[in-house]
């Protein structure tokens, strides 16, 4: 029995993963951006290297550098020299920032999470969620 509740759950999480990716891609088209693209905005609270935003991506670090070169097309980050000044960090533009924000209300905006749960529900899933990572 355990084994199959497991695979259940497993499959109800593919699900509800799915249908955040779904929205979210849609939320960055809506902005002209792809999925990665727009992660990558969301990502960059802080400058950071470009292997580190690889890292967070789970992407190669090579993947980073035609990000990097669309995103600065697009004005939403800057190449800035780091302190080592051996490498450069991305940091977003006031276009980035502006990106970010839209980025961010409109994930949220007729989500899931506050369309389908409660307050508490939300507070007991954010816990159960860090338990699991």
């Amino acid at each position: 029995m355990a084994a199959q509740e497991i695979s259940s759950l497993t499959m109800l999480l593919f699900e509800a993963v799915g249908a955040f990716r779904h929205r979210f891609a849609e939320v960055a088209a809506e902005l002209g951006l792809t999925p990665l693209q727009a992660r990558a905005i969301l990502e960059l609270e802080e400058p950071m290297p470009m292997r580190d935003l690889a890292g967070l991506l789970g992407c190669d670090a090579s993947n980073v550098t035609g990000l990097a070169d669309r995103l600065e097309d697009l004005s939403a980050i800057e190449r800035v020299p780091g302190t080592d000044r051996r490498y450069k960090l991305l940091s977003l533009t006031p276009d980035g920032q502006r990106f970010r924000g839209e980025l961010h209300q409109r994930v949220t905006e007729g989500s899931l999470l506050s369309e389908r749960l409660t307050r508490a529900e939300r507070r007991q899933l954010g816990v159960l969620l860090k338990k699991l990572v």
